[in-house]
C-alpha cells in the first residue's frame, strides 16, 4: 500500500490521462507503415471520445458489448478492431454523449 497526498493522486490521476500510444517508428521513406499508424490514430480517437465523455474503459466496454481487455488492446494500439467492433464503439459512445446532453438539460 501507498500513501499519497490527494493533490499528488489529483495530478497522477491527471497525468496518466494525458497519455496516449505512440505512432510507429517511420520507414526509410519517411511514411508510417500503414497498419500500425491506423491502429494507433484509431485508439487516440476512440482514447479521446472515451475521455471527454468521462467514461472508464470498463464502462464503455460494457455499453460496446466488448470485453475490456479487448477495449485495452484497441486503445493501446495494440489490436486493429473489426469494422463490426469499430461500431459497437461508435455506438456505445454515440449514446453516452447524447445521455450525457440530456442530463445536462435536464439539469437547466
Amino acid at each position: 500500500m501507498v500513501i499519497l497526498d490527494e493533490s499528488e493522486y489529483q495530478r497522477l490521476r491527471l497525468k496518466a490521462d494525458e497519455w496516449e500510444p505512440l505512432m510507429p517508428e517511420p520507414l526509410p521513406s519517411g511514411n508510417y507503415p500503414a497498419a500500425e499508424a491506423l491502429a494507433v490514430i484509431q485508439a487516440r480517437n476512440i482514447l479521446h471520445a472515451r475521455r471527454k465523455l468521462g467514461l472508464s474503459q470498463v464502462e464503455l466496454a460494457r455499453r460496446a458489448g466488448i470485453r475490456a481487455e479487448m477495449l485495452n488492446r484497441i486503445e493501446q494500439g495494440e489490436l486493429s478492431p473489426s469494422v463490426s467492433t469499430v461500431e459497437k464503439i461508435d455506438q456505445a459512445l454515440r449514446q453516452a454523449e447524447k445521455q450525457g446532453r440530456n442530463k445536462h438539460r435536464s439539469a437547466l
